[in-house]
């Protein structure tokens, strides 16, 4: 796909990928002096004016939200679960000493600018508009402070179904040389400086031919925590097990939802540590996470071991996938009031 600004209507939608693609519009609004968040309004997509001396440029102020709208079958748009990833901004803002918008101005404002690039939305099958809604410090300091002022910005961009291409189960590395995140930083939320700290280690896997890292706790470097963007779980008979949410671990939406259902399903659900060892001993081995949806583990490699789990159809993996992909698509009824649709 071309980087560059082109009509959706020229979009060959059965060679989308995972590339940047500029829809139309992106929504912006800030908050007063007050960190009260009003007159948000759409404008045309493009670059954003931003204070050399803003907060988020020198300190690192901000986060971002990763959310999806689906094209059903019948042509309509639908939103999953819009007021986690609110709360959850809500929650990092807390954190980080910023303002936030609203629940409601939240879901107001994806709604708003999925509404205005509804064509971008890929149809039926073909992939997802993602949603990236930002929150940072743009207001100016000149010492180590936050910013008086705050900016919420939400672009789209349209992607492929399969994550960053890929067509096959993940192959994770276990690196215990550097963990994501350590107990009091910020691991919990999504801070825009958890990622980049990772971008050596898992370039260095990806150049051995691994997927992705799989991190350990920062500690005793021995419990499974997270890949670098995703939730880990292990299946184990009828035990799904990941890690607790305790300041290291995300809570993602993707996780909690896939959680639910497992007990609706029957399976016992499990929040707690869990060494490597046991990791390698597990039936199955999945990820959660807006982007990568529910992708099944092929093989977990630690130091010199290379672990393969059971993948395809007839796993646990598989069933959790279909049911909650069903849901977010429309193919199975939302019995629990988790889609917003967009008229």
């Amino acid at each position: 796909m071309e980087n560059s600004h082109q009509p959706c209507n020229r979009m060959d939608w059965d060679k989308l990928g995972y590339d940047v693609i500029p829809t139309d519009y992106m929504y912006m609004m800030k908050s007063n002096k007050d960190g009260i968040f009003s007159n948000g309004a759409l404008v045309p997509f493009g670059n954003v004016q931003i204070e050399p001396h803003s907060c988020v440029l020198n300190y690192g102020q901000g986060l971002f939200e990763g959310m999806k709208a689906y094209r059903r079958a019948d042509g309509g748009v639908q939103l999953f679960r819009p007021e986690q990833n609110a709360l959850r901004m809500q929650r990092g803002a807390e954190r980080l000493l910023m303002a936030a918008p609203s629940v409601q101005q939240y879901i107001e404002a994806v709604k708003q600018v999925v509404a205005a690039n509804k064509s971008w939305v890929p149809p039926y099958g073909k992939g997802a508009l993602y949603i990236r809604p930002l929150l940072f410090g743009s207001g100016s300091v000149m010492g180590i402070a936050p910013a008086p002022q705050c900016t919420f910005l939400i672009y789209t961009n349209p992607i492929c179904n399969v994550y960053k291409g890929r067509t096959s189960p993940l192959n994770l590395l276990i690196d215990d040389r550097i963990p994501r995140a350590f107990p009091g930083g910020t691991g919990g939320v999504k801070n825009i400086g958890n990622y980049s700290p990772v971008f050596e280690v898992t370039k260095e896997a990806k150049g051995k031919g691994f997927s992705d890292v799989l991190f350990l706790d920062a500690m005793e470097r021995k419990y499974v925590e997270e890949v670098s963007s995703c939730n880990a779980f292990m299946v184990k008979g009828n035990v799904i097990t990941t890690s607790p949410t305790v300041g290291t671990i995300l809570p993602g939406i993707t996780r909690n939802s896939i959680m639910e259902l497992a007990r609706d399903f029957g399976f016992q659900v499990e929040e707690r540590k869990f060494s490597v060892d046991e990791l390698l001993e597990a039936d199955e081995v999945f990820c959660t996470g807006t982007a990568v949806g529910v992708s099944e583990v092929g093989s977990v490699t630690y130091k010199d071991q290379r672990v393969e789990f059971k993948t395809g159809k007839n796993t646990v993996t598989q069933k959790l996938y279909d049911f909650i992909t069903g849901i977010q698509t429309g193919v199975l009824e939302d019995q629990k009031g988790w889609v917003v649709k967009i008229d």
